[in-house]
């Protein structure tokens, strides 16, 4: 495993986004790597970033507007070669069900839950992806 693993957050709430770097911190879990950030508010941020650098894992607002992160994940699933997994913020935990259509590895709920969130973002890191979805 790499040294450091890159993770892209993607949301237009700067609110949101520091909330995710918070709730992982510099390390999510012991056995795995530490984590450099790469934000973005906007979608065409996202592509041009997942199309010139090497991201690990994607952290994607399922809230963010006018591109919700559910949307976004499909897009790049079917659009990025070799696409990284996805973790992707949910609203309520009664849409986990969308993000089996988005083809999300990983799911958390808002408001986010430091512990949910870096056990999700650990698993998707040492996995290098993921097959199962995190609590809701």
């Amino acid at each position: 495993m790499q040294p450091t693993a890159t993770v892209l957050v993607y949301s237009d709430d700067a609110n949101t986004r520091e909330q995710v770097r918070l709730a992982a911190g510099r390390r999510p879990a012991v056995d795995a790597p530490s984590v450099e950030y790469i934000e973005c508010a906007t979608l065409p941020a996202l592509l041009r970033t997942l199309e010139e650098r090497v991201v690990d894992v994607c952290v994607l607002d399922g809230e963010a507007t006018p591109a919700g992160g559910m949307g976004v994940c499909r897009q790049i699933k079917d659009e990025i070669f070799e696409c990284p997994p996805v973790l992707l913020l949910i609203g309520r935990p009664q849409d986990a069900w969308l993000a089996t259509w988005s083809r999300a590895e990983a799911v958390v709920s808002h408001p986010v839950d430091p512990t949910a969130l870096a056990d999700a973002l650990a698993g998707l890191l040492r996995d290098g992806h993921g097959s199962e979805l995190a609590d809701a």
